[in-house]
């Protein structure tokens, strides 16, 4: 992912507010990593400011990613909350959406720097976004139409088909879904969640989005959801979700043994250890890795030194680049990985 997308000028930009910057502690206590994340996902969100004039629906998803309903934009020299303005039929370059036959169908625009990049993409990140994701049943205006989030999941379901990248398709299957759900596509194809999952792990994680972190991403997602419906699986978990662990386990110790000695993670992602002068490089592939293990971690070890190590690093680069425009994915999905794992850690014992 490079530096900056533009559109005019389009990268994450600062507000007019003065960053502070504070310095590295040798010894870091969990207690006080959770208010100093606390903090600096505060200049994140508060001390940027993106507008519908200058940034595309890329962009501005990622900042709902992050930070969900809380996350607002500059529209006509107004702030406006960006998930309710996009939801209430608002317009911007990038959110490309119609009437399909069973739903609401979002344009994918591949290789766009401001359009839905990716199946289902703003999808899944609804699933996703802030804390807890959005309702199926929230209001969405889409020209003269009335629907609901539900829409554009029904309208995925009918057009899945064998051999989609459906990375961002499980994150949403996987919250909105039941594994027991069995649906027919426009094709005729027979699907459940299950199989969506078989199809994930059938793809090359390398050369996936982002180093495969996303794919990873939706993975654990599936995973914890069933473990949280069926807590009496215990180790015994049923396949595809047996091997869907076993690869994210494996991902975490990738995750742990390609770290860097100052606690950035590999910018060769879960392929081999790697680093780059470019902390813009360094900061996509640290942000993205850290968000996957936010979810994918076990509670018990939220607070392993190598994983305060990361959030740490990850902190740190937020705070020295506070002042300085950056791309708005590594920004967005370090800052949603923070702040997943500081609600996590300042309620693990």
């Amino acid at each position: 992912i490079g530096l900056a997308i533009y559109l005019g000028s389009a990268g994450c930009r600062k507000s007019e507010q003065e960053a502070t910057h504070r310095g590295t502690f040798t010894t870091i206590n969990p207690d006080d990593l959770c208010k100093r994340i606390t903090n600096i996902l505060k200049q994140t969100q508060d001390g940027r400011q993106l507008s519908t004039e200058l940034q595309g629906a890329w962009q501005i998803v990622h900042g709902i990613l992050a930070f969900g309903e809380q996350f607002t934009v500059l529209h006509e020299s107004v702030t406006v909350p960006a998930l309710d303005y996009l939801l209430e039929g608002g317009t911007l370059q990038g959110w490309k959406l119609r009437p399909g036959e069973n739903g609401i169908i979002a344009l994918v625009e591949e290789g766009s720097a401001l359009g839905q990049g990716h199946q289902d993409q703003w999808l899944g990140y609804l699933s996703q976004c802030g804390n807890e994701g959005i309702p199926l049943e929230t209001p969405l205006i889409v020209g003269e139409t009335s629907a609901t989030v539900d829409d554009l999941l029904r309208q995925a379901q009918a057009d899945l088909h064998t051999g989609q990248e459906a990375t961002w398709t499980l994150m949403a299957f996987a919250t909105y879904l039941h594994e027991d759900e069995i649906w027919e596509a426009s094709n005729g194809e027979i699907w459940n969640l299950s199989r969506v999952i078989e199809m994930e792990l059938d793809t090359d994680l390398y050369s996936s989005a982002c180093g495969g972190s996303h794919r990873l991403y939706g993975l654990a997602t599936a995973v914890n959801i069933y473990r949280g419906r069926h807590p009496e699986a215990s180790e015994l978990l049923p396949e595809p979700w047996k091997a869907a662990e076993d690869t994210i386990l494996e991902s975490i110790d990738l995750s742990r043994r390609f770290q860097q000695a100052d606690g950035s993670f590999s910018t060769q992602f879960f392929e081999r250890p790697a680093s780059s002068i470019d902390v813009f490089a360094k900061l996509s592939s640290s942000g993205h890795i850290f968000e996957f293990l936010a979810v994918a971690l076990p509670a018990e070890r939220l607070r392993e030194p190598w994983v305060l190590r990361a959030a740490d690093r990850l902190a740190i680069t937020l705070e020295q680049t506070a002042d300085i425009d950056i791309e708005c994915g590594a920004l967005y999905h370090a800052a949603h990985g923070l702040l997943l794992y500081r609600n996590r850690l300042c309620q693990s014992p």
